[in-house]
C-alpha cells in the first residue's frame, strides 16, 4: 500500500499572515511529505473562489519542484474550465521538471455548482462534452501530435516541451457512468474522498467490471481520504469528531480517518483489503488554533509510520 499525499490548498484570507498563508501552508505540508518520504504528491484545482484563498496548482507546484526529489508528482485540473493548449504546455512544463510520470488527475468540476464556470467563461451543461474532447485533445498533444478540435477552436497545434517519462492520467467520477469513463480514458479511476468501505467496495467493482469488458489494466487504483494523524489518540479524535458534528464537508464519519498512526492504519486498511493501491492523503481542516502552526504538517510526517503499519 503507497501512501501519497493531496496538499488542500483553501485557506482563509482572515488571520495576521492574511493572503501569504495559504502558500506557506501548502509549503510546510509538502516539505513534510518530503522529508518522510510520502510516495506521491498532488494538488488540486478550483477557481474564483473570493473572498476565501485557493493556491493555484501550476505555479506553486512549481516552486514544490525545487524541493521534491524523484518520487511522482502531479496536479488535478478540472479539464472543462482549461483550454487544452494551455494545459497540455503547463503539464508539460512541469513534466520537464520532474522525475518519473507525471501525474494528471482529471476531474468534471461540476460539484462546486455553476459558480466556477460562469467565472471563467464555461457553460455547466457542457461540462461533459468539455471534459473529454479537453482530455483526448491534452493527451494528444502530450504525446507530440499535431491536433484539431472543432469544440475547443483548436487547428493544427502542437507543443513542447513534451512529458519526458510520459503521464498518468487519473480519472476522478462517482457515478457509473463517469467510472465507466475512467475505464475507458485514463490509466487508472481515482476514488472520491466521500467514499466509505461500504461505497468504495461497490464503486471499485463497477471499475473493475468496465476495466475488463475493455481489456483495460490499471497502471494502480487510488482512493483519496481526509485524514487527521497526532501522536495521542484522544487529541486526534477530539479535532476529528468536532469536524464531523460540524458537517466535514458533508462526509459520514466512516469516510475519513483520525487518531493515532496505529488507529488510522487500522480505519485504512480496508481500502486496501478492496484491493485500492494507494491512499492519497488530505490533512482534515480547518484544525484548531490552539494545536499550533505545525499541526498539519506534523499529521503529514506521521502518516510515513501509518504506511510502515499498512506495509
Amino acid at each position: 500500500m503507497r501512501i501519497g499525499i493531496s496538499v488542500g490548498t483553501a485557506f482563509s484570507t482572515q488571520g495576521p499572515r492574511g493572503q501569504r498563508e495559504g502558500p506557506l501552508e501548502v509549503l510546510r505540508q509538502a516539505q513534510a511529505a518530503n522529508r518522510v518520504g510520502l510516495d506521491t504528491l498532488t494538488l488540486g484545482d478550483h477557481h474564483a473562489t473570493g473572498p476565501g484563498g485557493y493556491v493555484q496548482n501550476v505555479p506553486m507546484l512549481g516552486r514544490i519542484l525545487a524541493d521534491w526529489t524523484d518520487r511522482p508528482v502531479g496536479c488535478l485540473f478540472l479539464v472543462p474550465l482549461w483550454h487544452p493548449v494551455l494545459m497540455a504546455e503547463q503539464i508539460g512544463t512541469l513534466a520537464a521538471m520532474s522525475t518519473g510520470p507525471f501525474i494528471v488527475q482529471a476531474g468534471l468540476g461540476g460539484g462546486g455548482g455553476g459558480d466556477q464556470f460562469r467565472a471563467m467563461g464555461a457553460e455547466l451543461d457542457q461540462r461533459v462534452a468539455r471534459f473529454e474532447e479537453g482530455l483526448l485533445v491534452v493527451q494528444a498533444l502530450l504525446r507530440g501530435e499535431s491536433v484539431d478540435s472543432d469544440l475547443w477552436d483548436v487547428h493544427g497545434a502542437c507543443i513542447a516541451p513534451l512529458p519526458p517519462d510520459g503521464a498518468e492520467w487519473w480519472v476522478g467520477g462517482g457515478v457509473r457512468k463517469a467510472i465507466e469513463r475512467a475505464a475507458r480514458l485514463g490509466d487508472c479511476w481515482y476514488g472520491n474522498a466521500d467514499l466509505t468501505p461500504e461505497t468504495a467496495g461497490r464503486d471499485i467493482q463497477i471499475y473493475r467490471d468496465a476495466c475488463a469488458r475493455g481489456d483495460r489494466h490499471p497502471v494502480r487504483i487510488p482512493i483519496r481520504k481526509d485524514v487527521f494523524i497526532a501522536e495521542e489518540r484522544a487529541v486526534a479524535e477530539k479535532v476529528g469528531d468536532a469536524l464531523v458534528a460540524r458537517g466535514y464537508r458533508g462526509f459520514d464519519r466512516q469516510a475519513v480517518a483520525y487518531g493515532d498512526p496505529d488507529s488510522v492504519a487500522d480505519q485504512l486498511s480496508t481500502y486496501g483489503d478492496l484491493g485500492f493501491t494507494d491512499i492519497i492523503i488530505r490533512t482534515m481542516a480547518p484544525l484548531p488554533v490552539d494545536l499550533g502552526a505545525d499541526a498539519a504538517a506534523r499529521s503529514v510526517e506521521l502518516a510515513a509510520e501509518v504506511r510502515s503499519r499498512l506495509a
